[in-house]
């Protein structure tokens, strides 16, 4: 597998540290960015050649995966569609709709649209993709390959879904950093200091997570195992019941896939 990088930021870096990681030869990896800076630490890191922009090099890649921010995405669609022949694209743009990368691809339509999320940063990450119809098995395991360096993936048939992937696990990790940093205020207002409050929030967000994925019961089950009637958990639990927290959740997660749509509509229109 050969695999170039459009875009050198921290998802591209957890990537290819994962495929090399893997197995992937770092000859067989190159990264394309205009800054010079982030460029030469791509190549000290990784021990992968680098580029400063997209040409004719590119067709010798059996993937090429898009890490740009989605506002620079048309313009570098445009510069990419001439070295075009047989290559699986790949992007990470959040809300770039796979339709309107093709029409910047002059209707390229081997395009494979995912969402990873910042776990992949150790590791951990879960990416959501889906396929532009037409494109082959082998793009598609392609695809998975390379996404499953850094995490799980989970397969979606109608793409409209990654925008509700882009809401729940794109994100949704700061939507658990929100919580540790909640619990971490009760601790200091419970008399703990930073370190011991972040110690236990931390540990438990942890915890709890492996014991949700590791258990394969529903999350509901294993909450009601921790609560005993009158106690301090119901108590907590009760409180956050009257205040709306479980809905508030749902509400936010909701307005972020609007807000996923939304930009879609607004950067496909150019």
């Amino acid at each position: 597998m050969k695999i170039a990088f459009i875009g050198g930021g921290n998802m591209a870096a957890a990537l290819i540290g994962g495929l090399i990681k893997r197995g992937v030869a770092p000859a067989d990896i190159y990264a394309i960015d205009i800054n010079e800076e982030a460029r030469a630490r791509t190549a000290q890191q990784f021990g992968i050649e680098t580029g400063a922009a997209i040409d004719a090099k590119l067709a010798d890649f059996d993937a090429i995966l898009l890490a740009v921010k989605p506002q620079v995405l048309k313009a570098v669609g445009e510069a990419l569609a001439p070295h075009l022949s047989r290559q699986t694209v790949i992007s990470i743009a959040a809300g770039i709709r796979a339709a309107d990368l093709s029409r910047w691809l002059d209707g390229y339509t081997q395009i494979v649209r995912t969402m990873p999320n910042t776990p992949a940063l150790i590791g951990m990450g879960v990416t959501g993709l889906a396929a532009l119809p037409g494109v082959s098995d082998d793009a598609k395991a392609l695809a998975s390959q390379v996404l499953e360096a850094v995490g799980s993936t989970v397969w979606f048939d109608d793409e409209a879904k990654i925008d509700a992937v882009t809401a729940i696990s794109g994100s949704g990790p700061a939507y658990v950093f929100y919580f540790i940093e909640a619990m971490q205020e009760a601790a200091r207002a419970l008399g703990m200091d930073e370190a011991q409050g972040r110690a236990l929030a931390v540990a438990t967000f942890t915890g709890a997570a492996q014991l949700a994925a590791q258990s394969g019961e529903p999350a509901s089950v294993l909450r009601e195992r921790v609560t005993s009637k009158g106690g301090t958990t119901a108590a907590a639990l009760a409180s956050f019941d009257v205040e709306g927290v479980k809905d508030a959740i749902v509400r936010g997660a909701l307005a972020a896939e609007a807000r996923a749509k939304e930009m879609g509509d607004e950067l496909g229109a150019a």
